[in-house]
């Protein structure tokens, strides 16, 4: 399967993540005017960094005239002073904005029940909340940004690893279900996961990158597994709610993604141009530049090839309720009262 793992994986990093409560991928390119030659060697190793290989006829040839359109525009963004981001050659320097969107955004905000809207979050006037947070200064999240961590950690002080492979095959059709590689939502995950009685490790069902392979009987009793009791909504467009929740553990949010393609580093502070949300992420702290710049810490599924390992710090204390790019519009967590079972 040629599409990577989007929301899954998201959704396991939520789980797991709330189970805790580069290269020149990252070069910036000065606006210079640069010769074919040169912007030839810049594509040469870029492919090489980013392990790409094209097979069909004219391919390579099609993508090089997309990379430099996009070198164009991370130049031109690059070029204006005092920018609160910059845009780099990442991994998706050779799509084009319509491909990188049908690819890579197919999360969904829509849901077939009412939400269950919990209060513990609730910014209420008085509440004193730390100035920065930072969860990826434990420990367990100095590993690589593909592996899932979270509240199982806290509650039990275990690590585990869990299967995406599991919610590609499983999670799947209807009106409650995912669609694999074709986008979903981490909240119909969770449901999953609830449904399933648990879910495997990764080592029980490893990743194949096969999108149409059918569900596998598991045999939860010889098999270890973390189960979650539900799930609920924060509070929704309340930014402070959400440095309440955050304070306290990371947070499923969705964002609208769509020019965060070619992000590098900084403070992302948009345009987003739409406010529905078509990306599952996970908000895993907050803090305030030196010149006084407020974010959000969101960890993303794209790799460390992008942005900065992997991650984005994204405007905080925006002037619409919802929050830049949609990202307090609808935050939700899943709740654990037990700790992690062995059958």
């Amino acid at each position: 399967m040629a599409i990577p793992i989007r929301f899954l994986t998201l959704a396991l990093v939520i789980l797991s993540v709330l189970l805790l409560s580069s290269s020149l991928g990252g070069v910036t390119a000065k606006e210079t005017k640069r010769s074919e030659a040169e912007v030839q060697r810049m594509y040469e190793r870029w492919l090489v960094e980013n392990r790409k290989n094209y097979n069909a006829l004219g391919e390579k040839e099609r993508r090089f005239n997309i990379f430099k359109d996009n070198l164009k525009l991370i130049e031109a963004h690059n070029s204006v002073p005092e920018r609160t981001y910059e845009l780099g050659l990442t991994r998706f320097a050779d799509l084009t904005d319509d491909e990188f969107r049908a690819i890579h955004l197919r999360g969904k905000m829509v849901r077939t029940s009412d939400p269950v809207i919990g209060d513990r979050y609730l910014y209420k006037e008085g509440d004193v909340l730390p100035d920065e947070v930072d969860w990826r200064k434990v420990q367990l999240f100095r590993s690589k940004i593909k592996e899932t961590v979270g509240l199982n950690k806290i509650k039990t002080g275990e690590l585990v690893s869990l299967s995406e492979q599991e919610l590609l095959d499983c999670d799947r059709g209807g009106n409650s279900g995912n669609f694999g590689c074709l986008g979903g939502n981490a909240a119909d995950a969770f449901e999953f996961i609830i449904e399933n009685s648990g879910i495997v490790t990764d080592k029980v069902y490893p990743y194949t990158e096969n999108d149409t392979a059918a569900c596998k009987a598991i045999e939860m009793v010889t098999t270890r597994y973390v189960t979650i009791d539900s799930y609920e909504d924060a509070p929704h467009n309340d930014e402070m709610s959400l440095k309440k929740a955050v304070a306290h553990q990371p947070i499923s949010v969705m964002v609208e993604a769509e020019n965060m393609k070619l992000y590098k580093s900084g403070v992302f502070t948009g345009p987003c141009d739409h406010w529905y949300g078509n990306h599952n992420v996970v908000v895993v702290g907050y803090g305030t530049t030196e010149r006084g710049e407020d974010y959000w810490i969101i960890r993303n599924s794209w790799g460390a090839n992008w942005g900065e390992s992997g991650y984005i710090t994204l405007q905080r204390n925006f002037h619409n309720s919802t929050g830049n790019c949609g990202v307090a519009i609808r935050p939700f967590d899943p709740l654990m009262k037990g700790v992690l079972r062995i059958i």
